[in-house]
């Protein structure tokens, strides 16, 4: 155990001017990203390696953090057995308490030296409760960590997100990277076609479109016996044969993914079975040519309550998104299928006679409950069965 912390002073400096001071812990270097929160348990790092963070900077809500360290490295089926994809995607991580000790019987390493392996910085000693109000009444807001133990010459040029970071307590410069505003997929898509689960010739083969994919959405497809085929987020994937399309999630501007938009246009014409989660869900629907927008602050954490339309059912779900559909635009043919219990927002569509559907909740979980995993059962009947 290193605890490699150091505890020295660092400011979370918002686009409102606001400073907020704590002390450092993991990487001693500086962040800019969008500011978000998630009001999870547990679960810390299966939320750090979802790709869907990348270029944000993540508050977490739940008091103590680190309790329990980071597990180990370990590989299934050729992905990580513990993590989301092969590296931390947050910018950065703001936390109450921070735990110095740590005790699991997986854990290999603290939080602090896992963070500073993958020169990620994070401050605690913040009051995250009232910055979370501050985001709940303001809404979700650029920011940049400023870690006064960060080298000189970083501090003075460029940190993550390729932004200025000085670390003092001046007022922050106007500038702040925003993830939003170009497009990332680019940054967390594999940059080559990858295989999983095709030890047999009989299994259905499912393309994957990787938008930033969660690595547990391939295990609840390969353990639904199917063949997966994962691609570049701009991949022509119409050429090649499949017998399902599944969209994955991601983060940054759904608008930004002109290619992948294109792509999923030209395989509604196929009528084969297509399924997204989070960004997918999007994806779909501007393919199928409704429109999406930006929520104030967003969906994230374990316990989202979603309703089925048409029914009194509600499930529990995993979330991570900051944009939404505007079910008011999709077209004839298409509905509404799910919906966000306390903000009424769309959290899922589906072609009223093909065999089209996609959810903005996770149903893979990881963290998070399992109540929806059923999705992929659903995905996988339609695709053996067409």
């Amino acid at each position: 155990m290193r605890n490699n912390f150091n505890g020295e002073k660092a400011n979370l400096v918002l686009q409102d001017g606001s400073i907020h001071s704590g002390k450092s812990f993991g990487a001693k270097s500086c962040s800019s990203g969008e500011v978000v929160f998630n009001t999870g348990m547990v679960g810390y790092p299966e939320s750090m390696t979802d790709p869907s963070y990348f270029g944000q900077i993540l508050v977490l809500t739940f008091p103590l953090i680190g309790n329990y360290g980071v597990p180990k490295n370990e590989l299934e089926d050729g992905l990580l057995k513990y993590f989301e994809s092969s590296k931390i995607q947050v910018s950065g991580l703001i936390v109450a308490d921070y735990s110095h000790e740590y005790s699991h019987w997986n854990a290999n390493s603290s939080l602090s030296d896992w963070m500073n392996d993958n020169n990620i910085p994070g401050i605690y000693g913040i009051d995250t409760r009232a910055l979370t109000k501050k985001l709940r009444s303001q809404g979700t807001m650029l920011g940049r960590i400023e870690s006064e133990s960060s080298p000189e010459d970083e501090r003075r040029t460029m940190g993550i997100g390729g932004i200025a970071c000085i670390a003092s307590s001046n007022k922050p410069k106007k500038d702040f990277y925003d993830p939003n505003l170009s497009n990332v997929l680019p940054d967390v898509s594999v940059s080559e076609i990858k295989q999983y689960g095709s030890g047999k010739d009989s299994r259905k083969k499912i393309v994957l479109i990787d938008c930033g994919c969660k690595d547990n959405i391939v295990r609840s497809l390969i353990k639904r016996n199917l063949s997966v085929i994962r691609v570049p987020w701009n991949y022509d994937f119409n050429k090649i044969s499949y017998d399902g399309l599944f969209i994955s999630n991601g983060p940054g501007n759904p608008k930004m993914a002109k290619e992948t938009i294109e792509n999923i246009r030209i395989a509604l014409s196929k009528e084969k079975p297509i399924f997204g989660i989070c960004l997918g869900n999007q994806l779909l629907s501007l393919a199928a040519g409704a429109d999406t927008y930006k929520l104030k602050f967003g969906h994230r954490s374990q316990n989202q309550p979603c309703i089925e339309i048409g029914t009194k059912r509600c499930y529990i779900t995993s979330q991570n998104h900051g944009f939404a559909v505007n079910t008011q635009k999709l077209p004839s043919g298409w509905k509404p299928w799910f919906i966000n219990a306390n903000d009424n927002t769309n959290e899922g569509i589906m072609h009223k006679t093909k065999p089209f559907f996609s959810v903005q909740f996770h149903p893979e979980a990881a963290p998070g409950p399992v109540d929806t995993a059923f999705l992929f059962d659903k995905f996988a009947d339609l695709v053996k069965n067409k």
